[in-house]
């Protein structure tokens, strides 16, 4: 059974289904333009319209898991400094540019959150 943390929202699910939906027809397109021996040059720009509605979902649900991870950790380390952990400004700084990430630079700002996480779990342990 999934674990509510991991479910995708519905209007998400929603709206890549309904891609998937739509690009499930273009294919069956491809194969009937194919049967019909219809022009090469017809049957690549179905092809490149494929590739690129194929993109577009795979971005959405790529932006929404690593948002919801960054978005977890940067919440995590905040409960974890105590305000003198030595990380504030750069947990302030990821904070602050959230709502502007771009998808290639999630990743690189999950990394840099979860280097965060780990010093900041052995500050705290070290405290203790």
């Amino acid at each position: 059974m999934k674990s509510e943390e991991h479910k995708l929202p519905t209007d998400l699910i929603l709206d890549i289904k309904s891609r998937l939906k739509t690009l499930s027809g273009q294919l069956n397109g491809i194969v009937k333009m194919l049967d019909e021996g219809k022009d090469p040059e017809q049957i690549n720009i179905q092809f490149k319209s494929i590739d690129k509605g194929i993109q577009k979902a795979h971005y959405l649900l790529l932006d929404e898991v690593y948002r919801k991870a960054l978005a977890i950790g940067i919440v995590k380390a905040v409960d974890s400094c105590p305000g003198n952990c030595g990380n504030e400004d750069k947990i302030e700084y990821l904070k602050s540019e959230f709502p502007n990430l771009e998808l290639s630079d999630l990743t690189n700002r999950l990394k840099e959150i979860q280097t965060i996480e780990t010093r900041l779990k052995d500050y705290n342990e070290k405290k203790d």
